[in-house]
């Protein structure tokens, strides 16, 4: 675009929608499902992250950093569970079959079986994941009982080169989830340019926060 006087001039950015009109149809199902998926791989991500620098920091001297085990584990604990969760059988956004598409090196499918075992160990319900505990009895010289003891062992926590394996696939597995994302907005456009203005105007009006995201939580129950 030019002015009067034959100079270009910059085109004026096109403002963020305040509202939207929100759309359920198969394919809107199938957006939003991916980008519940690549958000829960942006989290993974995020935890190997911190996990990185707890583990893999000086234990000493001014970058010092405490790698309490506390943390550790939760941050271990919750990549666990968000990557797992995105191979959920029930929506099937992910597949194993999807890691052989990845071009990593190594076995990807015999690490993430290794990963959902772990989910399985850290996020179980009934056994202490950090130890596990034998008792003894103590015996006096004369072999008579002297006293109970609880022995407990600790388990090896997470090293950082499983935490960057488990980065590095999580990783790789975003950018197939952001290409499908894209392809999945094409096809949501494609269904509301097919609606006519009076049957867009009839769906539900969505209000924006600056962020993008709706200005009220949806309703529990």
């Amino acid at each position: 675009m030019t002015d009067s006087g034959g100079t270009p001039t910059e085109e004026a950015p096109v403002p963020a929608p305040s509202s939207v009109r929100g759309i359920d149809v198969p394919e809107s199902g199938e957006l939003a499902q991916l980008a519940s998926v690549f958000e829960d791989l942006q989290y993974v991500l995020r935890c190997c992250e911190h996990l990185v620098t707890a583990l893999g920091s000086p234990d000493s001297g001014p970058v010092q950093v405490d790698a309490d085990p506390a943390l550790v584990e939760a941050l271990w604990t919750g990549a666990l569970i968000g990557y797992v969760r995105c191979f959920s059988g029930r929506t099937k956004t992910l597949t194993t079959d999807d890691l052989g598409t990845l071009e990593l090196e190594g076995d990807v499918t015999g690490f993430h079986d290794m990963v959902t075992k772990l989910r399985d160990h850290y996020a179980s319900r009934h056994l202490n994941p950090r130890e596990s505990y034998s008792i003894g009895v103590a015996q006096a010289n004369d072999g008579a009982p002297q006293g109970v003891a609880i022995v407990s062992t600790p388990r090896p926590i997470v090293d950082e080169t499983t935490v960057r394996l488990l980065g590095r696939v999580a990783y790789a597995l975003s950018g197939l989830v952001d290409a499908r994302m894209a392809k999945a907005q094409n096809d949501v456009l494609g269904v509301a340019q097919n609606m006519t203005p009076t049957e867009l105007a009839a769906l539900p009006l969505v209000h924006l926060s600056e962020e993008g995201s709706p200005t009220e939580p949806p309703t529990l129950g």
